[in-house]
């Protein structure tokens, strides 16, 4: 084997290497991913709706968050029972 065909063999296993590198990071990456995705989506809807994003976070410190709690399950079952009707 000459230096030319040892040389391009060597690129070729730095290439599988790095295309199994890159594959394995994008893995370990997805859950980060979508957590990222599922905070931007978050925030896009707070920019959107700055005043319901306000009242929202109003009425958690004026209640309390298990209050609150409380107040949005009795809305769900009551949209769910209206929603059957």
């Amino acid at each position: 084997m000459n230096h030319i065909e040892e040389l391009e063999m060597r690129r070729r296993e730095l290439v599988e290497r790095s295309r199994m590198q890159r594959a394995a990071l994008a893995a370990g990456l997805a859950p980060l991913a979508q957590k990222a995705a599922a905070v931007d989506h978050a925030i896009s809807s707070v920019r959107r709706y700055p005043m319901i994003a306000t009242a929202l976070a109003g009425a958690v410190v004026l209640l309390g968050s298990r209050r609150m709690f409380g107040w949005i399950a009795r809305g769900i079952t009551l949209y769910t029972l209206l929603k059957k009707v």
